[in-house]
């Protein structure tokens, strides 16, 4: 049933620029979807390790980076020479991107594993923001803050039309949303396979996982190196469609985006992330042109306190805890119409009897 669900929600999205052909909606929504695929990555961290990486921006940022990087080609001094790197091709780029974040998290959880709670906050916004001061110091590669510009485009090939750049909305669009569905399926298909049930227990109750025989650092850092490898095909996606990048992408305030989007949504659940991506990357829009930008902000966070006091758990637990009182109350309903019935039929066989 939720196969079929998700399928058609799949489908639903999948049409909407089909039915809604406004350039610049579709292009508010698609930049809310790119945060919302960098959001399904934090919550693998945040909701299903219990884990609080408050420095997931760099993934993001790497990603980012790496993927314009060798899609423009560079030509850098190490000390011990230039080293000259040609333009690659743009998926090959955007692969590479993806690969360079995972081997981040590697590291990142590596170290960062061996220590809990307040440590790790410390570590991962370490790693951040010396990420944003090599991006934005190391002129010669990143070109500081004058920013790559002139990124190419990801290209499609299409028959009868050969290789295409997915420059129009439409084609980002399905471009974005045809990398949430993949993000979504690989965290459900890690969530429920036995390195999920493993890094759940963990989340639960790591002292007795570990009396258990879980190997915690190991499935830590698996989770890490999945979650930060899809924080940085977010980034590369941010890369290629918005074709300028500069070191504003490791700002706190994307990673401070994301724990908003997956503690509104339910971190733990699949598909908090989405609905809190939803909402808090939607919401701004639809605010702007109804009150002043100030009072846009003051709305964004009594919406956010507002869910913290009264729906503790998330948008989607609480939804889901109301579908299951419905279907409970329509089952004590259907036994109290049973139970005439019932009563009728045994007392005529017990006539029948006498």
């Amino acid at each position: 049933m939720k196969r079929i669900v998700f399928l058609i929600c799949v489908a639903a999205l999948a049409l909407l620029p089909l039915v809604w052909s406004d350039p610049y909606m579709l292009s508010v929504v698609s930049a809310a979807g790119i945060m919302i695929v960098a959001a399904i990555s934090l919550n693998l961290l945040l909701g299903f390790t219990g884990q609080l990486s408050l420095g997931h921006a760099a993934f993001f940022g790497i990603g980012a980076y790496t993927s314009a990087l060798l899609s423009l080609g560079f030509d850098v001094d190490l000390g011990w020479g230039p080293v000259v790197v040609d333009p690659k091709p743009v998926w090959l780029a955007f692969a590479m991107g993806i690969v360079v974040a995972g081997l981040a998290g590697w590291l990142v959880g590596k170290l960062a594993f061996r220590v809990r709670g307040a440590y790790f906050v410390i570590v991962t916004i370490s790693f951040a923001q010396v990420m944003r001061m090599v991006a934005l110091n190391w002129v010669d590669l990143t070109e500081g803050p004058m920013a790559l510009t002139a990124i190419p485009a990801l290209t499609f090939w299409l028959p009868g039309q050969g290789v295409i750049e997915l420059v129009s909305k439409a084609a980002t669009y399905w471009l974005v949303l045809g990398a949430g569905v993949v993000a979504y399926v690989l965290v459900a298909r890690l969530v429920h396979s036995r390195a999920g049930r493993a890094v759940m227990a963990l989340r639960e109750n790591e002292t007795l996982a570990k009396s258990i025989g879980i190997p915690v650092t190991r499935y830590l850092v698996i989770a890490s190196v999945l979650s930060a490898a899809i924080a940085g095909a977010a980034g590369g996606l941010y890369a290629h469609t918005v074709r300028i990048i500069d070191p504003d992408v490791f700002l706190f305030v994307y990673t401070i985006t994301m724990v908003i989007m997956v503690v509104a949504g339910g971190k733990g659940t699949l598909a908090g992330p989405v609905v809190g991506g939803v909402i808090f990357g939607l919401m701004p829009e639809v605010l702007r042109g109804v009150v002043p930008p100030e009072v846009q902000w003051m709305l964004y966070g009594a919406l956010m306190i507002l869910i913290l006091l009264f729906l503790p758990k998330g948008i989607v637990p609480a939804g889901a805890r109301v579908v299951q009182w419905f279907k409970s109350r329509g089952r004590a309903e259907a036994v109290v119409d049973v139970k005439p019935a019932i009563a009728v039929r045994t007392a005529v066989s017990e006539g029948g009897r006498a």
